[in-house]
């Protein structure tokens, strides 16, 4: 064998071996990509499956829930074209029948008492999932401009009732102990914090109601009249544990500015 032919040899099989090697960094590339996104669906799946099921049931509307089964779908749809082993046509056939329940009206909704500082800021930190979340999807297209703003700002709005359901909540109970001051205090942030939504009526008309609970309750204490008071603050209590359901409360804060 001459020079020349051991020369081509070698030759060839470097050229083999680097196509060899090069291919299978594709490979492993293209799996990594592959696994990358296959984790990165499934966590959007993860994530807006937690806030479905655990933002508290009165605080979500049906908007809001469509728009989170709409993402569930999506991160399906993405899974299934991956061929993932996970359990995507369960998800499928889970999110479609929560999804018919939904715009047949359906669906249960099982309100959550926010009765603690941790269990408010827990549903703060899901709120603000949820804000980040819409405006993804605003920015990668999969939902308009009109419904990403309509959207973020009810979302701000729940954020600010969060925290006035927990001095509503600590109200309650210093009336309870008879701590009136105290309780006047709770419904003043409470008032405060529902404020911070002026663009909403629904809001607007809460506020309202914390400033007649306010005036009762200091009206009814300085009279001694106690038992008059809690009947009162009884149907006070109801408006605002179910005001955000409340189609009559709603009409009247579409027109009572």
């Amino acid at each position: 064998m001459d020079t020349t032919t051991i020369v081509l040899l070698l030759a060839a099989i470097v050229t083999v071996s680097i196509v060899i090697i090069v291919l299978s960094q594709m490979r492993e590339r293209a799996r990594i990509e592959r696994a990358r996104k296959i984790t990165a669906q499934e966590d959007a799946y993860n994530r807006a499956f937690r806030l479905l099921s655990e933002i508290p049931g009165q605080y979500l509307t049906a908007d809001l829930k469509l728009l989170l089964i709409k993402r569930m779908e999506e991160a399906c749809n993405e899974l299934a074209g991956l061929k993932s082993n996970l359990p995507v046509k369960q998800w499928q056939e889970s999110a479609a029948d929560l999804k018919k329940q939904i715009l047949e009206k359906r669906d249960s909704t099982t309100p959550v008492k926010i009765d603690s500082p941790e269990k408010s800021n827990y549903v703060k930190e899901l709120l603000q999932n949820l804000f980040k979340m819409i405006e993804g999807m605003h920015k990668s297209g999969r939902i308009d401009a009109g419904t990403a703003k309509k959207n973020l700002k009810y979302v701000l709005f729940l954020v600010h009732k969060t925290h006035a359901d927990l001095h509503v909540f600590q109200a309650r109970d210093h009336v309870r102990q008879n701590q009136i001051r105290k309780a006047i205090h709770a419904y003043h942030l409470a008032s405060t914090e529902m404020g911070k939504s002026r663009d909403n009526p629904l809001a607007m008309k809460a506020v309202k109601s914390f400033r007649t609970r306010i005036k009762e309750l200091e009206a009814m204490s300085a009279e001694g009249n106690d038992g008059q008071y809690h009947e009162s603050q009884s149907k006070l209590d109801r408006e605002w544990d179910t005001f955000l359901h409340d189609d009559e409360w709603k009409k009247k804060a579409d027109y009572d500015d």
